[in-house]
């Protein structure tokens, strides 16, 4: 073999050799944003159901006040009507 042929052949190696490296640590930055992402959507879907599910107490807490004011209403007429 010629000078020329074993040079060629250890440039061809080393950018074979690079060009897998370049491509292997790309491709584990990629995986590791892409589970950060996934954590991240994680936390925000369970801040969502719990958004979701104070919602829903509130509607049943105004209910609640709703009552207690009607009764509180009904009993200043009830004392007011005592009272006369």
């Amino acid at each position: 073999m010629t000078e020329e042929t074993i040079v060629a052949l250890i440039a061809f190696a080393g950018t074979i050799i690079g060009s897998g490296g370049g491509v292997l640590a790309s491709s584990k930055l990629t995986n590791h944003r892409l589970k950060m992402l996934e954590d991240k959507v994680g936390k925000h879907n369970c801040l969502i159901e719990r958004v979701y599910k104070i919602e829903g107490e509130l509607v049943t807490i105004d209910e609640k006040f709703k009552v207690i004011n009607h009764r509180i209403t009904d009993l200043k007429i009830e004392i007011e009507g005592k009272e006369e």
